[in-house]
């Protein structure tokens, strides 16, 4: 959700909606449950090791990480709020096109109404990337793929400790991540 992204997309591709996929929203959601839990555990030690809890999805946790959620629910925590927020919005991933615009918008309203900063930020960078966050519904598009071929051209670029000319950089993105089949017939 970066500007740069959008802006790349926007003067490479100007024909293409704009599409946030749900790794990048979550993750903003994530890092907000994450930011409350370390305001509260200031106060109350009992949080202290307890990140995973939080950030995991309830079906990857483990028998003892599930005890120790089951154990901090008990407390009214702010984090927990935080945790339900943020379980509510995985939610939004499954719905039908129709029905997501009226979830995310009682979502965002609910986090706007709470009293919980980190998590009022979430919301608002959510308001602001509405309309691309809104086009997965319909598209169903995540950029798993594009991450996937960034992080071998980065690799390749670090690998080589840079390269003369840029020709020479797109050559080799070429060959890292074009799939090319150099088996020739022997």
């Amino acid at each position: 959700m970066s500007p740069a992204f959008i802006e790349g997309i926007e003067h490479c591709l100007p024909n293409a909606r704009v599409t946030f996929d749900r790794f990048h929203v979550m993750k903003v959601v994530n890092e907000a449950v994450d930011r409350v839990r370390r305001e509260e555990q200031k106060e109350l030690p009992a949080l202290k090791r307890s990140r995973y809890v939080w950030l995991k999805n309830p079906e990857n946790l483990n028998s003892d990480q599930r005890g120790r959620l089951e154990e901090l629910s008990q407390l009214n925590l702010r984090t927990a709020q935080a945790y339900q927020m943020k379980l509510n919005l995985r939610e939004f991933w499954k719905l039908p096109c129709r029905e997501a615009s009226s979830f995310l918008q009682h979502w965002v309203l609910w986090v706007l109404s709470s009293d919980l900063e980190p998590m009022v930020g979430s919301a608002r960078t959510i308001l602001r990337h509405y309309a691309g966050i809104l086009a997965y519904t319909s598209s169903r598009i995540s950029n798993g793929v594009l991450e996937g071929i960034n992080s071998l051209v980065q690799a390749a670029r670090h690998k080589a400790r840079g390269y003369r000319t840029v020709e020479y950089f797109i050559t080799i993105i070429y060959l890292v991540a074009g799939k090319l089949n150099f088996r020739l017939p022997t």
